[in-house]
């Protein structure tokens, strides 16, 4: 559990988002920055599963009091006896109001456990008999993207919107340390990402070496970015970038309120499909993201979408070339550029 020392929202509102991705959590930052500005306390509590990294991403907003790690697949809220576990945690915050931002009806269901006095979600299925709120959604609406379904239940709500796409906020410290550790490194920053979470999505070490030598009329400097996992991979692709005169600079393995720091001083990011594409467009920063394996994102204005080409398919079919042509061939791209 990650707690902000300087906001208490115990008694005030619980926001139940399970769905285990960065970008997951990044996609419902709107609804829940709404929910908190309209609250009393302003500012809520949200439950989710570690691999967020929520207690990271959302460390300097003020609209988070709390973060809540819900331990699932496998974890100690798994099974009849894990949700006696998260029952007894529910009740101990003494929540007044629970909104459910998924489908399930187990939410729902330890939720009117828990005794929350009021319960608000989706209501699909059997999760329409667990909560009394009147804001749901019509049977016909409870199915589609996230994304659809949070903006649905916002806008039969009483609760105005505070951002029209989602907005991260930058810690203070983190933006600090980056400034000093890569302030030497000429501009302009270009950043790829080179991380992936599951392996379809993974444009390959050998496309982002030939893309960043593309780049380097354009980049001051080409910072690839990474998880811990890709820190071996992103260390070939530095090395052999340094070989042809390429200046780079390495964020592998940052913790992630200083990857995002990092993303909101670059002027351009291009990478796979996963949270720090998400991450890069909630700081402003022009992101284009590779889209050969999933469906292209069309929720933020800062996110481009690279898709293959007519006639192909999957990420093979996104080549460096086709990659570059569509940069230089973007206005957007030229005025990041300037």
């Amino acid at each position: 559990m990650a707690v902000n020392p300087s906001l208490s929202s115990l008694g005030g509102i619980l926001i139940i988002q399970p769905l285990p991705g960065i970008g997951d959590m990044v996609w419902h930052l709107p609804i829940i920055h709404a929910i908190a500005a309209h609250s009393p306390e302003g500012c809520v509590t949200v439950l989710t599963k570690p691999r967020s990294q929520a207690d990271r991403l959302l460390k300097a907003d003020p609209a988070i009091g709390q973060v809540l790690w819900l331990e699932r697949n496998p974890g100690q809220h798994d099974g009849l006896l894990g949700i006696m576990r998260l029952v007894k945690l529910l009740r101990q915050q003494h929540f007044r109001q629970v909104w459910v931002l998924h489908g399930s009806s187990r939410y729902g269901f330890i939720c009117w456990l828990a005794g929350i006095p009021e319960r608000v979600g989706y209501g699909r299925g059997l999760q329409k008999y667990f909560l009394n709120h009147p804001i749901r959604l019509p049977p016909n609406e409870t199915h589609g993207h996230p994304l659809d379904l949070m903006n649905r239940l916002l806008a039969l709500s009483p609760i105005s919107p505070v951002e029209k796409e989602p907005k991260l906020v930058i810690d203070p410290a983190a933006q600090r340390a980056v400034m000093t550790r890569y302030q030497r490194l000429p501009q302009p920053w270009i950043a790829i990402g080179i991380g992936s979470s599951e392996v379809y999505k993974q444009w390959g070490e050998l496309n982002f070496i030939q893309l960043a030598h593309y780049l380097r009329k354009d980049a001051g400097t080409i910072l690839i970015i990474g998880g811990s996992g890709e820190q071996a991979m992103g260390q070939r692709i530095s090395t052999e970038l340094n070989k042809a005169g390429i200046v780079t600079g390495e964020a592998l393995g940052l913790s992630l309120e200083q990857v995002a720091a990092l993303l909101a001083l670059c002027a351009a990011y291009i990478g796979n499909d996963t949270g720090v594409l998400n991450m890069a467009a909630a700081v402003e920063t022009p992101a284009w993201g590779l889209f050969g394996a999933s469906p292209p994102l069309r929720h933020s204005q800062y996110i481009h979408c690279l898709i293959p080409p007519s006639g192909s398919s999957n990420m093979e079919g996104i080549t460096p070339e086709y990659v570059i042509t569509e940069l230089h061939n973007s206005k957007i791209w030229r005025g990041c550029m300037m």
